[in-house]
């Protein structure tokens, strides 16, 4: 009997189950609190990839110092001011006494591009000789002269024209009471810098 009581298993006290249960609870929420860290960790927006290749693949492209190439803008045409050219003409190859010529001057333009011209009268002029002898020019007796700019199409010119009241004039517009008589006379239009050839014609007595 004594060897049976001896042999008997003595069974834990309910204070030890508490304890081995606090410490299995402990242990599991330490175990979910360290497996919420890591998902929050890696779903973390911003975080670097963990793949060494994307580290190695970025590093060379920064090392590599090389530029994208900047695409080039085409080059806007320029105006070619000396394709800009002036033209003198008369109304009528010759005028009979008393008739009143007109003196046409146009600009043009034979480019390939616009060309903005100052096409107003502070830019133009028109002188007409005889010989050597300076008969009239629209710029001594000239008032209220003003700029006029005007976009010139490629092949395209703008006119002006002028009645000459068969005056003669000189620079400073003092009056002169010679009038020009019959004869052949020349017309010179010019544009700012710009002069056109001759222009030949007649009065008549």
């Amino acid at each position: 009997m004594a060897g049976q009581g001896g042999g008997k298993r003595r069974q834990a006290s309910p204070g030890v189950y508490r304890r081995r249960r606090l410490v299995v609870g402990i242990a599991a929420l330490a175990v979910l609190i360290l497996l919420v860290v890591i998902i929050v960790s890696v779903l973390k927006p911003g975080s670097k990839p963990a793949s060494g290749n994307a580290s190695s693949s970025e590093s060379a492209a920064a090392g590599s110092g090389s530029v994208s190439p900047v695409p080039q803008t085409p080059s806007t045409p320029v105006c070619d001011q000396s394709k800009i050219t002036v033209a003198a003409a008369t109304d009528a190859p010759s005028y009979p006494a008393g008739k009143t010529p007109v003196f046409t001057l146009t600009v043009s333009n034979g480019g390939t591009v616009a060309c903005d011209v100052n096409v107003g009268t502070s830019q133009m002029d028109f002188l007409v000789m005889s010989g050597s002898d300076r008969i009239f020019s629209s710029k001594d007796c000239q008032e209220g002269a003003a700029d006029l700019v005007k976009s010139i199409a490629p092949g395209a010119s703008e006119k002006a024209n002028f009645p000459w009241q068969l005056n003669r004039t000189v620079e400073g517009c003092t009056p002169i009471a010679a009038k020009p008589g019959p004869g052949t006379y020349t017309l010179t239009a010019t544009l700012g810098k710009l002069v056109s050839p001759k222009q030949v014609f007649t009065l008549n007595p």
